[in-house]
């Protein structure tokens, strides 16, 4: 009999610890399988962590450890999910995150390998039936016969494409030919065809050099928009496949992957292998076990890509280090950064972070000697940057008359633009039509049932929805406390704008591109190729049109409301603000035309709005690094987020002051406890939640405290408690 440990697919606390089960079967069963098991009444997916032989019957083994052992249902793989490297890492992610481990495997795999009841619904390999030769002899057989024979002999046919299957029949009854199936890669890239920069400028010679003799592990690469940093990357990744070394190069938004893996697939064909959520579940699993076969060199995707079974790596790249769609925002909260640094480490190869506007952390880190620093401080074309304004709102004179929502530079700068037959991209820091529904006559807000926070209108579909847990609801007009018909829409998204551009420009052509456009499969690959082939004149978007796009028609980004974001309560609010009007800025005028941005706010002496206008980092570096250090905050210290939550508010309220109050009386050395504060968004699936927040230098004591929390925490039936190593929205 086989003893097997394995870990539980639910990725709550209490059950972060193996569980024993018997296996008698015959089939082959080791570390890294996952088998079906009865637990607690359920069939659930378990990953095995240990598997060890014993002599000792059921009884005798339940005697010794006081719990039921039951036998598994089935082994559900052939061979180990994770390679030795990725299993190593999952551990490491587990133990510094002080996250389940089950929970970081899952975010490692694709949905037809996860430990998880859902691979049962996810698709496996696909296969297509093919028609191969057994005898070519055409003796006694027909003339049809004979000419589908020859038609396979000249080379194997999919049997779909044979027009008669009887005929067909027949021949495999007379054993010609017989039925093959091969296996059917999903996943059809488009022909790809970018410019090859051939002449490098003096910088970018400089960058790659340095990138490739520095003996640090990580390179920060710091250009501003438009300096060439794409084609550094890819001489980078020239050199790699030279050495037969491979290259995971990651983009922070689905946006932005098709545009690298056009300019990857165009240099190295046929090497590249794409990992993001725009792939359909089946695409993902081919693509996955093609790397893992060893058939790709380059792996091009978002955040998960950084765990891809990639062998051999030489070179790990982010670009726009920057972005928070690196963190990933629910368990197991890793950053894409920080794994990039693990995997390097153990294949003794390179992490390049670019950036227009790093992170303060990353800034910081170079600046101290930890990483290397290299610099691209010019556009590619000599092009100057585009010229800005600043236009104040709160100025009535300046709003247009048409829509409070645009100024009248903005309207007739675009107006300017459609005659010149030259693009516009509008971004906006909001999707939906509005903020919020609210009624005029008893101040009702409509909010969530689940998170008490209020729900966004949109008008495409007529619906309420929650931005935070997907609710969803159809909008109704009259209120539903005091039955009046008098209800008020607040504030404006995406919707909004592309409404209102269409009433005052009728003629012009537009396209939208936020999330609620990425909901449709492929939609957003399709937005961002028609836009960049000149099929519409202005683009309205979120931060997905700010970052990385090199649209050559495009001469003026309005900023639409550009202090949107420091009104959040965060310590990276001016940081956020900063980076997206910097990012947005650098998409005009990107190829030999004149660029020009006009952004839009009621702040416009802040310095994270006139410093992003001026694309000046290094003074907004200095300011905002003394702000930093007068408030303790990151990279000054390192934070770590204490959630409570309960389905009683009362029981999270009084369990949140036991902790800060333990910690307080622990007096650990250099450690500031925050809290507990209750949450912007208190209530989340009907659980209140308290935050404790932790500011330290050292944290050896302090996580050796949080770990123990977190044991204790698994005894403790209807309080859940979360470990965030450095939350960002804080």
């Amino acid at each position: 009999m086989k003893l097997l440990e394995v870990l539980i697919e639910r990725k709550v606390e209490t059950l972060n610890r193996p569980f024993l089960y018997a296996y008698f079967g015959d089939r082959a069963v080791d570390t890294g399988f996952r088998v079906l098991v009865d637990f607690a009444n359920s069939d659930l997916v378990a990953y095995v962590l240990k598997v060890t032989e014993t002599n000792k019957t059921i009884e005798e083994l339940e005697k010794e450890t006081h719990f039921e052992i039951k036998e598994i249902k089935e082994v559900l793989d052939d061979k180990p999910l994770l390679n030795k490297e990725l299993m190593e890492l999952a551990n490491q992610v587990s133990k510094d995150l002080l996250v389940p481990l089950i929970s970081v495997l899952q975010a490692m795999l694709p949905p037809s390998l996860k430990p998880s009841k859902s691979t049962f619904r996810a698709p496996k390999i696909g296969y297509k039936k093919y028609l191969h030769i057994l005898d070519s002899s055409e003796d006694g057989l027909t003339a049809k016969q004979a000419e589908i024979l020859r038609l396979i002999k000249e080379k194997d046919i999919l049997k779909s494409e044979v027009g008669s299957p009887s005929v067909v029949d027949k021949l495999i009854k007379l054993k010609r030919i017989e039925v093959v199936e091969k296996e059917h890669h999903r996943l059809v890239m488009d022909e790809a065809y970018m410019d090859v920069n051939e002449n490098l400028t003096n910088d970018q010679i400089k960058a790659i050099k340095s990138i490739e003799s520095t003996d640090k592990l990580v390179t920060l690469l710091q250009g501003v928009t438009g300096s060439g940093k794409t084609e550094v990357y890819l001489r980078l990744t020239e050199k790699c496949l030279e050495s037969n070394r491979n290259v995971l190069m990651l983009v922070p938004e689905i946006s932005l992957t098709p545009i690298m893996v056009d300019y990857f697939e165009s240099r190295f064909k046929g090497k590249v292998a794409i990992l993001h959520s725009e792939l359909t579940d089946a695409q993902k699993y081919d693509e996955y076990r093609r790397i893992a076969r060893g058939e790709a060199n380059i792996v091009v995707g978002a955040r998960s890509a950084i765990f891809a079974p990639l062998d051999n790596i030489e070179l790990i790249i982010l670009d726009e280090e920057q972005t928070e769609s690196y963190k990933q925002d629910n368990m197991p909260y890793y950053h894409a950064r920080d794994i990039a640094q693990l995997r390097a480490k153990y294949h003794h190869a390179k992490v390049v972070l670019g950036s227009a506007t790093p992170s303060l952390e990353t800034k910081a880190r170079a600046m101290k000697g930890v990483y290397n620093y290299v610099e691209l401080p010019t556009r590619i074309n000599k092009q100057d940057l585009p010229d800005t304004l600043i236009v104040d709102m709160s100025r009535s004179e300046n709003v247009s008359s048409f829509s409070y929502i645009f100024s009248n530079d903005l309207l007739d700068a675009i107006d300017e633009r459609l005659d010149r037959n030259e693009q516009t991209v509008l971004l906006v820091n909001r999707r939906g039509y509005s903020y919020h529904l609210s009624c005029r006559n008893c101040g009702h807000i409509f909010k969530c049932p689940k998170c008490d926070i209020p729900l966004t209108y949109h008008k495409d579909t007529n619906s309420l929805k929650c931005h935070n847990c997907g609710h969803t609801e159809q909008a109704v007009d009259r209120c539903p406390k005091c039955n009046s018909k008098y209800l008020s829409r607040t504030g404006f998204g995406t919707e909004r704008i592309e409404e209102e551009l269409q009433k005052i420009f009728p003629h012009a052509r537009i396209l939208r591109l936020d999330s609620d456009v990425g909901k449709t499969r492929n939609n957003i690959a399709k937005v961002v190729r028609a836009f960049s082939e000149h099929k519409a004149d202005i683009l309205v978007g979120t931060q997905m049109v700010a970052k990385g796009h090199d649209f050559k028609d495009v001469t003026l980004v309005g900023i639409v409301s550009a202090d949107v974001g420091l009104t959040q309560p965060s310590f990276r609010s001016t940081e956020r603000v900063f980076q997206l009007i910097t990012q947005a800025v650098g998409r005009s005028g990107r190829s030999d035309k004149r660029g020009e941005a006009i952004i839009q706010t009621y702040q416009p002496k802040n310095y994270a709005v006139t410093l992003g206008a001026a694309q000046d980092y290094e003074t907004f570096y200095k300011e905002e690094m003394m702000v930093r250090k007068n408030s303790q905050y990151p990279p000054y210290v390192y934070l770590v987020e204490v959630e409570i939550s309960s389905p009683n508010e009362d029981r999270t309220i009084s369990f949140a002051r036991e902790i800060a109050e333990n910690i307080k009386e622990k007096s650990f050395e250099g450690v500031t406890v925050l809290g507990p504060v209750e949450p912007y968004i208190a209530k989340e699936n009907k659980n209140y939640k308290r935050q404790i927040f932790l500011k330290y230098k050292n944290n050896a004591m302090i996580m050796q405290y949080l770990a123990n929390l977190l044991d204790i925490s698994k005894s403790i039936s209807g309080i859940n408690i979360k470990i965030i190593v450095d939350p960002y929205n804080v």
